[in-house]
């Protein structure tokens, strides 16, 4: 049985977030959202569930991040450069922030951080296997 992983993060505005992942190219699956929790699909095994802060209080009384820190940095792969750049354009056109970091082209490895709306960072990274260095 493959493991799944639900990425838990709390957000401001749900209606915000979701659609901002939703231009990344996740979906919504209905059956674990309503009006305080959307939990969003990458793909078979990876989900991020979008948690009012209300909701989060629920899980933790942790103290929730400013949206200025960072308290993890998601890698998520792409398939091509073109793909990696087209997910930083998409999160700068829906309320996030692209290229929070310097983007790094190593050759066999290109990257770009953004920030969702809240915050939260992501890497879109392409990585050529046969090209990584021995």
């Amino acid at each position: 049985m493959s493991r799944v992983i639900y990425i838990n993060l709390p957000v401001v505005d749900l209606d915000v977030s979701k659609a901002f992942y939703t231009a990344l190219g996740f979906t919504n699956n209905p059956k674990f959202s309503d009006e305080t929790a959307a939990c969003m699909v990458l793909s078979d095994t990876i989900n991020v569930m979008l948690l009012t802060h209300k909701k989060w209080r629920t899980f933790t009384t942790r103290p929730i991040p400013s949206k200025d820190s960072s308290e993890v940095l998601l890698a998520i792969s792409c398939s091509s450069k073109a793909e990696v750049d087209a997910m930083n354009t998409s999160a700068s056109e829906n309320g996030g922030t692209a290229d929070i970091n310097p983007k790094q082209d190593l050759g066999f490895m290109y990257n770009r951080n953004l920030a969702d709306p809240d915050g939260h960072v992501w890497e879109a990274m392409w990585m050529n296997m046969a090209a990584f260095p021995a």
